[in-house]
């Protein structure tokens, strides 16, 4: 089957299985119960193909659970960072869900073994409370426990019908095409914004490549901002996995999607020991920091949220913020997340950020610290993209690379929001591999393309106030019809005398016709 065919197949599966439990459960709400149940059904089948190690006269999910030796046990959570018994693999849970009366709580008793397996083990933060969106016993699953179980079975069995093969086989992202098809079609239930948490895996890619461009390897990749993990694993998607040598590094504020980025590394095969997730206020409570440098970093910051800035006095003595002498407004923090970002990156790495563009023109505090970017020769290129391109806005976003190895005083200019650069679909904009590869080789080899792309020597950026703004710097095409005016005149003269004529004419009849 192609990726196309699988994609649809499974899109159509998971809209079924959003039909059998609408009206009882919010869109929102329910995203994360097939999120859960796809995770499930993963580990289950992952720590199964570990087992039996390809042995087809082994069937782990036949054998009892008193068959499995500690020693067994132990050295599966070493390697897999959890243990799943027989009985709790979610194969064998799916046969009985349609009659299992106790469902919910047999269900929220296996998450608890396996979140429980790894206590005291490397792999314990990694899989502690992976499951705690997944609430079997919620009063939004349905008042009694017949309705919960009957909906959580139309989950199980709907997740069990879906037809991808194994996941080291699939052609496709199952779990971020299944991310990506939920979040477009629920992200503006309830006035819940996904631009907020979810980049499009096309975003993702381009920004990936520009932060990775030209290194044949890097020692970690690091978003401040995570999210699902989407930009962390776009990464791994497109580069050999050695290129990565010591992990995947991210934290993010968002209690649930801090748990989706988790399920996301596992479900991309990133074992636990290769992966980093913290939880937490990026600004505020940082982690990381005796990791640090990072050889690449990639991020889309929420979008202008409020922090405390200049309420703590402290923050100015914050080694992140302390050299631009500023602090990001209170109602903007954008440019606070861009110096923690700059601050975290090595001397040989690159970052990029997706950035609001009202940051690049306006004044005060923000200008500041464009003005230290800029004296410092810290940024390499801006890039503007085309609208529509994110799910729950239609702003045109530009995307900032910062670098600290520039060998000249200049800054890139790319603009990339025009026709040419993207494809028009039914409701968002998409840029398709062959915008991505445009743009990158732009980025690349930094030639001048009338109306897209220019260098602009850093001083001249100075005497436009630093502003960062693209379309201050790339001359738009003006795509007006060209008008001659020698020509428009000379038709507009014999117009005027044919009109004259006729009126003669006219006349002459009308004449001719009262005299009669």
């Amino acid at each position: 089957m192609s990726s196309t065919a699988q994609r649809a197949e499974i899109q159509s599966q998971i809209w079924k299985i959003a039909n059998d439990v609408r009206g009882s459960i919010d869109g929102w709400d329910f995203k994360q119960y097939v999120l859960g149940t796809l995770f499930y059904r993963f580990v289950s089948e992952n720590f199964t193909a570990y087992i039996e190690a390809g042995d087809t006269s082994i069937n782990y999910a036949g054998l009892s659970d008193d068959l499995i030796s500690d020693e067994i046990k132990q050295e599966a959570i070493m390697t897999q960072g959890y243990y799943i018994r027989p009985s709790h693999l979610f194969v064998n849970i799916a046969k009985s869900a349609n009659t299992n009366e106790s469902l919910n709580t047999d269900l929220a008793d296996i998450f608890t073994a396996i979140e429980a397996s790894a206590t005291g083990y490397p792999s314990e933060d990694d899989i502690k409370g992976l499951f705690a969106d997944f609430d079997t016993t919620s009063n939004r699953l349905g008042n009694t426990v017949k309705d919960k179980n009957s909906r959580l079975a139309s989950v199980i069995k709907g997740v069990e019908g879906l037809t991808f093969g194994s996941f080291e086989d699939s052609d496709i992202d199952l779990f971020g095409d299944a991310y990506e098809y939920l979040i477009s079609n629920y992200a503006a239930n309830a006035g819940k914004s996904g631009g907020e948490f979810f980049t499009p895996q096309s975003v993702s890619k381009l920004i990936a490549k520009l932060a990775m461009h030209n290194q044949t390897t890097i020692n970690k990749i690091y978003d401040p901002a995570a999210g699902s993990g989407s930009l962390l694993l776009q990464a791994k998607k497109q580069f050999d996995a050695h290129i990565i040598e010591d992990g995947f590094y991210g934290q993010e504020i968002n209690h649930t999607t801090y748990n989706l980025a988790r399920m996301n590394m596992f479900l991309h095969n990133i074992n636990y020991n290769k992966f980093n997730m913290k939880l937490g206020n990026t600004l505020l409570d940082p982690h990381f920091g005796d990791d640090k440098p990072f050889d690449a970093i990639v991020s889309n910051p929420p979008y202008s949220i409020n922090w405390i800035g200049s309420e703590d006095p402290t923050l100015i003595n914050d080694e992140r913020f302390a050299p631009a002498g500023v602090l990001a407004p209170k109602s903007k923090a954008d440019f606070a997340f861009i110096l923690h970002t700059l601050n975290y990156l090595s001397s040989k790495g690159r970052a990029a950020i997706v950035c609001f563009p009202g940051i690049f023109y306006r004044g005060g505090a923000e200008q500041k610290i464009r003005k230290y970017l800029i004296d410092n020769n810290f940024v390499e290129t801006v890039i503007s993209l085309a609208p529509n391109l994110f799910y729950g806005t239609s702003i045109a976003v530009n995307i900032l690379v910062l670098s600290k190895h520039k060998e000249n005083t200049t800054t890139q200019f790319i603009d990339a929001s025009g026709e040419n650069f993207y494809k028009k679909e039914t409701n968002n904009n998409v840029l398709t591999e062959a915008h991505i590869d445009e743009i990158e080789r732009i980025f690349d080899c930094k030639e001048e393309i009338e109306y897209i792309a220019t260098s602009v020597d850093n001083s001249k950026i100075a005497e436009e106030n630093y502003t960062l703004s693209v379309s201050t710097y790339v001359e738009a095409k003006d795509t007006r019809e060209v008008i001659n005016i020698v020509e428009l005149n000379a038709g507009l003269k014999t117009t005027v005398s044919k009109i004259n004529k006729l009126r003669k004419e006219i006349d002459t009849i009308i004449s001719e016709i009262e005299e009669a």
